[in-house]
């Protein structure tokens, strides 16, 4: 589908390009819909309340018209007869049309649902312009609202024949019949080509619906780069964004950076990783990692702990075990308990050393680590 400017719309609108429409009061609209369902819903009533109708009105025109001579010739009495008739007449016939009323609002709700809209009560200059006009008249819509009037009148007109067709022997009859004969036999006949034409609208509105949800839908079909701005708009500025997260991580490096001093040791590979790792005696169940990096990180996770004396172990499979599998600001896995005492085991005896004096304690070697958390051996 291209618009009048050329541009391809190929993408169906999204829920978003939906809610606006329906904000500004654009939604599916099907006249045959509410036709339909007028003419089914006067049917109906006329079927269900038609004799007692016919009934009330009888009376009432009985009543109505039986005047004295006094009543007559009295202005005054004419005209509050004439009042309290027509008062009669419309609570007669109120049944019938709060049926044909609730069948008018109920119609549009069927199709889109209530819509309350303050933008499509604004005046819209453009409508008044002719060209557009002869456009709309000339376009693919208003060609197909010809063919269909036409199809309607067609199909209405052949319903309309046939009724008169089948009820023609019928109504020659009906002048050899009693007039309450006549009548409820007129009745009959009326109700049966009236029920036919209600049939035929009701077809009518079968087919318009879905033609008229799929013209709403596709006359909202976007463009590709009208796709691209709704999606930018809901998700902001890209560019924006990497901002934010480059910040963001900035700011959660150097809070790990500042948490480097505090640790009790740090882990290396020597060179590729390093993990450091914190445990306060009482109150943590299991030793927590308060910094870890690869490359240039884990590097300056080292300086760091240099100049802070912060014990440094080489141990490149426990070193890769607990940069794969220990999340930042979280305990060890329980896998890595045993291996690790033993690093905390060393630590504790270089804290000694440190205050005590003597030689340096050795550090631990061959730390090994359970089957399958190193990853490089798989």
């Amino acid at each position: 589908m291209a618009d009048e400017h050329g541009v391809e719309r190929n993408y169906p609108a999204t829920p978003r390009r939906l809610e606006q429409a329906r904000e500004k009061g654009q939604v599916a609209r099907s006249r045959e819909l509410a036709t339909a369902a007028i003419t089914l819903a006067a049917a109906l009533g006329l079927l269900l309340l038609g004799p007692a109708l016919f009934d009330r009105c009888l009376l009432l025109f009985r009543t109505g018209l039986t005047l004295d001579r006094e009543a007559g010739f009295a202005d005054e009495r004419m005209a509050a007869s004439l009042g309290a008739f027509s008062v009669d007449m419309l609570m007669a016939l109120a049944p019938l049309g709060g049926l044909v009323l609730a069948a008018t609002l109920a119609a549009p709700l069927l199709l889109s649902g209530w819509v309350w809209s303050a933008g499509a009560l604004a005046p819209d200059w453009s409508r008044l312009n002719p060209a557009r006009g002869l456009r709309g008249i000339f376009s693919t819509q208003g060609i197909a609202e010809l063919v269909k009037a036409v199809l309607k009148c067609v199909l209405l007109g052949a319903i309309g024949v046939w009724a008169v067709v089948h009820a023609w022997d019928a109504t020659q009859a009906l002048a050899g019949q009693g007039s309450a004969a006549a009548v409820h036999n007129l009745g009959g006949l009326i109700a049966t080509g009236f029920f036919a034409l209600v049939g035929g609208l009701v077809l009518i509105a079968l087919i318009d619906v879905p033609y008229q949800l799929w013209h709403f839908h596709d006359g909202l079909k976007m463009t590709r780069e009208e796709l691209r701005e709704e999606l930018r708009e809901m998700e902001g500025d890209p560019q924006l964004k990497a901002r934010v997260k480059s910040q963001q991580r900035d700011l959660a490096r150097r809070r790990m950076m500042a948490a480097v001093p505090k640790a009790d040791v740090i882990v290396t590979n020597p060179t590729h990783y390093a993990v450091a790792l914190e445990y306060r005696e009482g109150k943590m169940r299991a030793p927590k990692v308060v910094a870890k990096g690869a490359g240039l990180v884990a590097e300056r996770i080292r300086e760091l702990g240099r100049e802070n004396d912060v014990p440094l172990l080489e141990a490149p499979p426990l070193a890769r075990a607990l940069y794969r599998h220990a999340e930042l600001g979280a305990e060890i896995p329980p896998a890595l308990y045993a291996v690790v005492a033993q690093v905390l085991a060393y630590v504790f005896q270089v804290q000694r050393q440190r205050v005590a004096g003597g030689p340096p304690p050795a550090a631990p070697a061959a730390l090994e680590v359970p089957p399958g958390m190193d990853p490089a051996t798989g």
